[in-house]
């Protein structure tokens, strides 16, 4: 019986895709009635339905950006659970907002499931073209069921993001408003604390290269909107794993020998790691020495600050506030 179901699941989509052919830049599979807008994306230009009723998300990280713009979303791809996320794979910061919206799992892990995708009954898809949960390698199937858009989001702000969600969906009001509360929320936490004299460091320990967070990045923009001063990362102490990263600039891979050459006397910020492996971490040989350490100026931005939107961003906040003011 599965079989049939697979197989009578496989014959749908393939009539979807030859109706599809040949009919633009990017063809609708299933005739849109009612108002549409053009949306341009990282994988070329869609007509969508103007206002979306069923959005599946096949991007957890772009789940977030879109609960919190109060997009339709029924469900979505999640991760294996684990330390950053709930039971359902999604992450704890917006895992609430997900529960409340009724959003369902879609499918577990970072293969697309064209089959469930289907049984979603989407009207529109939303991806990622970057990163783990990348659907860009099977775009042309995902189109194939429903207009289907993909934006890259490791090279921008979640306030970008957010922004460019907004405008292809039609909730361009949401999304300012998401972001004028957030630089409210910016100016009172500015207000509150008291910046420290030194220099920060925003960093993860992978306990082989250390990715040091510039101003480039979201983790060094949230920062920075405070008032701290990111200490510069001396180029000639990056790592070959730098060298080899395809030109980035929000992060500089520091490699473990040189973390008291890199950091001299900065703050040191922790982003994605529990108490207990910033604690291992500043436990280790080149590390107990640094000023940081000894002088107790190591600070936990929270697990959720590796992977940031407006949730996580407004949790960092709250923890700055607490540990500063």
């Amino acid at each position: 019986m599965a079989s049939l179901i697979r197989a009578g699941l496989a014959a749908l989509l393939a009539a979807v895709s030859l109706a599809a052919c040949g009919s633009g830049d990017d063809p609708a599979p299933s005739a849109q009635a009612g108002p549409v807008r053009t949306v341009q994306h990282e994988a070329g230009t869609t007509e969508v339905p103007a206002t979306p009723k069923r959005i599946v998300s096949t991007s957890v990280t772009m789940t977030g950006q879109l609960l919190a713009l109060g997009a339709p979303v029924v469900s979505s791809q999640a991760t294996p659970p684990g330390p950053i996320t709930d039971a359902n794979g999604f992450f704890k910061q917006w895992s609430d907002a997900a529960t409340k919206a009724g959003v369902t799992v879609l499918y577990q892990g970072y293969e697309a499931d064209i089959e469930k995708v289907i049984a979603a009954k989407p009207d529109l898809i939303v991806g990622s073209a970057s990163g783990a949960d990348s659907t860009a390698k099977v775009y042309d199937q995902l189109k194939a069921v429903a207009p289907t858009i993909l934006f890259r989001h490791d090279n921008v702000t979640w306030q970008e993001l957010s922004t460019k969600l907004g405008q292809a969906l039609g909730l361009e009001a949401n999304a300012a408003k998401l972001v004028a509360d957030y630089d409210q929320r910016v100016t009172e936490v500015k207000g509150k604390i008291k910046l420290p004299a030194e220099d920060a460091v925003v960093l993860r320990d992978n306990n082989t290269d250390i990715p040091v967070f510039t101003d480039a990045s979201a983790q060094g923009g949230l920062l920075t909107a405070l008032g701290f001063k990111l200490h510069p990362v001396d180029a000639a102490l990056a790592a070959e794993s730098s060298k080899e990263g395809g030109g980035r600039k929000d992060i500089v891979n520091i490699s473990q020998e040189n973390v008291i050459k890199a950091f001299g006397d900065s703050s040191i910020f922790f982003a994605g790691h529990s108490p207990q492996q910033i604690a291992a971490t500043e436990a280790k040989a080149l590390w107990k020495d640094l000023p940081a350490v000894t002088g107790k100026r190591v600070y936990d931005l929270g697990l959720d600050a590796f992977r940031i939107d407006y949730y996580s961003a407004t949790n960092i906040l709250g923890r700055i506030e607490q540990q500063f003011s």
